[in-house]
């Protein structure tokens, strides 16, 4: 594996794919699904390792490697575009697997523009927009954005301030949209932001929409986040909408509510909980070439009890969420997964990537904070993923109002 400039190479190899699948899970997979996952490993392997680790720590977007990803067909995130190979939704998760095995920010690049953004205009957009954006987006050609969250709305979005008023201006009839918008990816560096504002003033219906709106429209200003520590390469905006004018043709006809919302983000919750598996794979990998190779008092750390209880309980864990994703999966092929199953996948798969990169961190010493070992990379960007798509607290909510068919939600 190719290091940062100026750090020595450690003597054992901790990016190497040990392909693991203890209990079978995935020895049942198509041929297709296969050759899909193995295709994104490659990609892993000989174009995100070697250089992510950079553009992690100066706080970069690798466009070379969107650019990569675009050519190779990696980035629409298994949403189905004209003139573009259908993909399984097994194949769809084992690609986030992978992907995320190699960097959360690179896997999130992908769930933004393909999952998000481009999911949007495919799933609720005229056939008119599709023609003009589905197409350039999984090219690359066009970037785009996902404007949901608020400054002061995250996990109750349901109640976004943003505004959209009809107006004519210069002859033309559209909306004006004023409003925040906050932690959106590609917010600041894409070419259009699918911005959810609700509808109001006269012949409002005071319901959320979708408007693509191009982000050098005038009145959209958008300042890229400073200061983050987690999923560095990818840049998140805080947007300011200040009587931004979209033509008509920018409503997405077939957003006609919050519920509309909901079912693109619904479509994107279990890749959260794949791409969680895949980090977690990938500070479990990390563990037991560590072990193995790192000598203490005379002996390799595998030779130790409480090393191999620890690995023991990290590949239990990642069992587990194999497990659950996979059958998840299933039910998602079969038109079955319900909302609280989808909630139960990420609440459960990011708790137990959590769990794992903790163990791996504290397995690896002094060596777990060092960028070069990939654990600390993926121990705060973990953070990220715990949070965002619906929080912990949030999952929980939706899964206990299915356990107990009462609402907790204020």
């Amino acid at each position: 594996m190719t290091q940062t400039p100026g750090v020595t190479a450690p003597a054992y190899d901790v990016s190497q794919p040990l392909d693991i699948d203890f209990a079978g899970v995935f020895a049942d997979i198509t041929e297709e699904e296969r050759a899909q996952q193995l295709a994104v490993r490659q990609f892993v392997q000989d174009e995100v390792l070697p250089v992510i680790d950079g553009y992690w720590e100066r706080y970069e977007v690798p466009m070379d490697l969107v650019k990569r990803m675009a050519e190779l067909d990696f980035l629409r995130d298994g949403v189905d575009v004209p003139g573009f190979p259908k993909i399984s939704k097994m194949a769809e998760g084992l690609s986030a697997m992978e992907m995320s095995r190699g960097d959360g920010s690179v896997t999130t690049i992908c769930g933004v523009q393909g999952g998000l953004a481009l999911r949007s205009i495919v799933m609720l957009g005229s056939d008119e927009q599709i023609e003009r954006y589905a197409g350039p987006m999984a090219r690359g050609e066009i970037l785009g954005a996902f404007a949901l969250t608020e400054p002061t709305h995250g996990s109750d979005s349901v109640g976004l301030e943003t505004s959209a008023v009809k107006e004519t201006r210069d002859g033309v009839e559209g909306y004006v949209i004023n409003g925040e918008k906050k932690w959106i990816g590609f917010g600041s560096i894409g070419d259009i932001s699918v911005v959810w504002a609700r509808h109001v003033g006269d012949g409002g219906d005071n319901a959320v929409h979708g408007y693509i709106v191009p982000q050098d429209t005038p009145g959209y200003e958008a300042t890229t986040i400073q200061g983050k520590l987690s999923l560095r390469a990818i840049h998140q905006a805080h947007i300011v909408l200040n009587d931004v004018f979209v033509p008509a043709d920018s409503l997405l006809p077939k957003s006609r509510s919050f519920k509309d919302t909901g079912r693109v983000l619904f479509a994107t919750r279990l890749g959260v909980a794949w791409g969680a598996v895949g980090q977690a794979i990938a500070c479990y990998e990390t563990a037991v070439a560590y072990a193995k190779q790192r000598v203490q008092f005379g002996r390799p750390l595998a030779a130790s009890q409480m090393v191999q209880e620890r690995l023991t309980k990290m590949l239990s864990i990642l069992t587990q969420m194999q497990l659950l994703v996979k059958q998840m999966t299933r039910l998602d092929e079969a038109e079955q997964l319900t909302g609280p199953q989808a909630s139960l996948a990420k609440y459960t798969c990011t708790r137990g990537a959590r769990e794992i990169a903790s163990i791996a961190r504290d397995l690896l010493g002094g060596n777990g904070i060092l960028l070069e070992n990939r654990v600390a990379r993926h121990f705060a960007d973990i953070e990220a993923l715990h949070t965002y798509e619906g929080t912990e607290s949030m999952q929980a909510l939706i899964i206990g109002r299915e356990i107990t068919g009462t609402s907790a939600f204020a």
